[in-house]
């Protein structure tokens, strides 16, 4: 932690490839037993953030502080106070479960007096009590992923840092990975994760909302869809869709219109004025509107507002 009791402390923070910016001033911080979301599509600068907080890379500008520690500066050190678990699996198929954390646990340095016991608490996180003996490329993927976060997490660090850790996991095996977050940071863990999953970021603490490389939205799920929409969300049922949001889009009163499966989510000024005037301006131009509801926006929603605000402004 630094003087302040942030474990992660970033300031204007800067990555650059040649003439290419992933990472464009970012700034936050993250307490102590906080789940930290960093939310947003692919390429938006997600892993490089993470892997700069991990002193895997170095920044280009802008200063960056894990544990109290400088990664520019301490990137070893930095290493040593966090547990790491990237986007692509990281253990080794080839081993068997019990293999792969007597691997890590003489990687993270565990004692050796400690390395029977934090290995028999990884594998009944995993779930994966009587099956040490299994190679680890036959396990299913939710397995795999806790198994992973077990090994990242033997030498008990104060830093968690997961970097989509449930891509490519059935929803209930995500679910499960999230009680094991939870259940981390009640122990005063900080979890700082990435995500493009929108559902997903429900479940953190505070949210980081990235697109090109700069943060776009910085609070709570609740306080971000509370202050990002602009207006009144609507649902709309109606067909055909595609002729729908086409005259949705030019339709008086509509700030923003989207397709969200197979119905419409529309931003209005005023829900109770709209209404009527969507069913009557949609009805005379040979949509069929079967409902129109006010809804209360999902993260989606506000990533859709924020992003598509930017593009107008650019």
């Amino acid at each position: 932690m630094n003087g302040n009791g942030h474990s992660v402390s970033v300031r204007d923070l800067v990555k650059k490839f040649g003439d290419f910016t992933a990472v464009d001033h970012i700034n936050l911080e993250t307490s102590r037993g906080e789940v930290f979301g960093f939310l947003g599509p692919n390429g938006a600068g997600k892993s490089t953030t993470i892997r700069i907080l991990c002193g895997l890379l170095r920044p280009t500008s802008g200063t960056a502080m894990v544990a109290g520690h400088d990664v520019a500066q301490e990137p070893e050190v930095v290493r040593q106070h966090i547990g790491y678990m990237s986007q692509k699996f990281s253990l080794y198929n080839d081993l068997r479960v019990i293999e792969n954390l007597r691997f890590f646990a003489g990687l993270y340095n565990v004692p050796h007096d400690l390395v029977e016991k934090r290995m028999g608490w990884a594998l009944e996180m995993a779930g994966l009590t009587d099956r040490g003996h299994l190679m680890t490329g036959t396990l299913p993927g939710g397995w795999k992923q806790r198994l992973a976060l077990g090994c990242a997490v033997l030498h008990q660090p104060p830093i968690v840092f997961l970097d989509e850790p449930t891509s490519g996991v059935d929803p209930i095996s995500r679910r499960q990975f999230w009680e094991l977050i939870h259940h981390m940071a009640g122990e005063g863990v900080t979890v700082f994760v990435t995500t493009h999953y929108m559902e997903e970021a429900e479940y953190c603490n505070r949210l980081a909302l990235i697109e090109r490389g700069r943060i776009v939205a910085l609070g709570t799920p609740g306080e971000l869809k509370q202050r990002s929409m602009k207006g009144e969300l609507l649902l709309v049922e109606c067909a055909p869709l595609g002729q729908a949001v086409e005259l949705a889009q030019q339709a008086p009163g509509v700030l923003d219109a989207a397709v969200f499966g197979n119905a419409l989510h529309l931003v209005v000024r005023e829900a109770a004025t709209a209404i009527p005037a969507l069913r009557e301006y949609l009805g005379q131009r040979g949509v069929t509107v079967s409902g129109i509801e006010p809804i209360r926006p999902t993260l989606e929603d506000v990533f859709v507002s924020l992003t598509a605000g930017r593009k107008e402004a650019a």
